[in-house]
């Protein structure tokens, strides 16, 4: 069997996201975060997009370009402490913000890209967080009803990728970047090194090409990836 050959350019892939699209996008502060799928999705400009991620980047790069580009309509996140444009539009009204504890959030991706419809839990009982949950008792124990997050695309950042999607990650880099791109209807990776098929012994592939529909190689990492040594 000839597997299938994903690699496309940046253009193409991110061409296919419009307006009003719903896009996952992998990373924790700097560490996998896909900051070239990102200057891409802000240089193509679609609008009103629902933007999901652990955390709102830094300003200057990342989801802050999005934002200063009035690309986001709601962000759903566990933190945007260290964005002042965040806050800023979000007390002015001018994006919708939804917080998730970031436990909430990756246990709500990674049961969508299982197949689940949602999952019951006690954190954030008696808070904000429960506003507008079902309460749902089991075993005379109350919990809250957290519905599976899913999303139309999500961009993710690989160390390492092969022509088929198989992936590998550096480090902490490997984060939310699985489980969100099982958990959107179309992954787009971009990959720091194309190698060949077979090259990514088994216990080196993180995520499986299964669950990747485009595969861009960098020719170069930009300054914004510099942030941190490895």
């Amino acid at each position: 069997m000839t597997l299938p050959d994903k690699r496309g350019t940046i253009e193409e892939a991110i061409s296919a996201i419009g307006d009003g699209a719903s896009v996952m996008l992998g990373g924790f502060g700097v560490p996998g975060t896909p900051f070239c799928l990102i200057r891409e999705l802000v240089r193509q400009g679609p609008r009103n997009l629902t933007v999901i991620k652990n955390d709102a980047n830094e300003a200057g790069m990342g989801v802050d370009w999005l934002l200063e580009n009035g690309q986001v309509a709601r962000l759903v996140t566990s933190h945007i402490g260290l964005n002042p444009t965040a806050i800023r539009m979000m007390n002015e009204g001018a994006i919708e913000v939804e917080f998730v504890p970031q436990g909430i959030l990756a246990e709500r991706i990674r049961i969508a890209g299982a197949g689940m419809m949602g999952f019951v839990t006690d954190i954030g009982l008696g808070t904000p967080i429960e506003e507008g949950k079902p309460r749902i008792a089991v075993d005379g124990r109350t919990g809250l009803l957290e519905t599976a997050l899913r999303a139309d695309f999500a961009l993710i950042h690989a160390d390492s990728a092969d022509s088929f999607g198989n992936l590998s990650f550096s480090a902490s880099a490997r984060n939310f970047n699985p489980l969100m791109a099982m958990a959107a209807r179309k992954t787009i990776v971009e990959a720091e090194r194309m190698v060949p098929l077979g090259a990514l012994l088994p216990e080196h592939v993180h995520l499986s090409g299964t669950f990747i529909d485009i595969v861009v190689e960098l020719p170069e990492l930009p300054e914004v990836y510099g942030v941190i040594q490895r």
